[in-house]
């Protein structure tokens, strides 16, 4: 996300896009791509997705908006199927605000790099109507459709603050951050929310409340073992 503690908005919001501007500058030569597929499966879009994040804390449970978003929940889906989160760690954490996760560099808690990597550029997924998206320079089409408030407990797609410059970093909202919504003009934030917690929420406020250092990095790591995607 994007985040400094001085006034509530545009300060708070520019943090988030530093945390993603190296990656950001490189990524952003190219919009992602998107082609349709031939088939269809309406069937999947009838159905509740879940994403279980197994953290060194305990589990939390969150329910994905693949219906409302589903090319923003397919990438997420993907990248968690796929292993890409496995073993990486929440590099950013700010009490009242968010919790920021999904570098790969976050891998080492320690790098310099962490809040700057994304997918693979040029990699591809599947929306559930069969549409292929390939992630050019590692990120995703903007899917700013739907007016959903990040509010307590949603997640949320970081970005660099540039259209269509999401990619894996997510952030979860500990406050309602309105400021952050697409559709709220007083700042230029636009951050798409596409899943909620349904399950877990304590566990998510201790891993806000753990001592931070420089950068507002976990002291003692908070690591994500893997996310499990599941449908009912």
């Amino acid at each position: 996300p994007i985040v400094a503690r001085l006034n509530r908005g545009v300060v708070e919001a520019t943090f988030l896009m530093l945390s993603l501007a190296t990656m950001g500058a490189l990524a952003l030569r190219a919009g992602p791509l998107v082609s349709r597929g031939a088939s269809t499966r309406l069937s999947a879009l009838q159905m509740s997705t879940f994403a279980t994040f197994k953290t060194s804390k305990g589990d939390i449970k969150a329910e994905l908006m693949m219906d409302k978003l589903p090319i923003t929940c397919s990438n997420f889906a993907d990248l968690a199927k796929t292993g890409f989160y496995d073993g990486l760690t929440f590099h950013r954490v700010i009490q009242g605000f968010m919790c920021q996760f999904g570098c790969p560099h976050s891998k080492d808690p320690k790098s310099p790099r962490a809040g700057t990597g994304g997918p693979e550029p040029g990699s591809t997924y599947t929306t559930p109507d069969g549409t292929t998206i390939t992630r050019t320079g590692g990120n995703i089409p903007d899917e700013l459709i739907e007016p959903i408030s990040n509010e307590v407990g949603t997640l949320s797609m970081a970005n660099t603050g540039m259209p269509n410059s999401g990619g894996s970093q997510i952030f979860i909202n500990t406050k309602h951050n309105a400021f952050l919504d697409y559709f709220d003009p007083s700042t230029p934030s636009k951050h798409p929310v596409f899943g909620k917690v349904v399950d877990g929420m304590d566990v998510l406020l201790a891993i806000e409340k753990v001592p931070t250092g420089q950068g507002d990095k976990p002291i003692d790591p908070v690591t994500v073992n893997t996310i499990e995607i599941s449908e009912d």
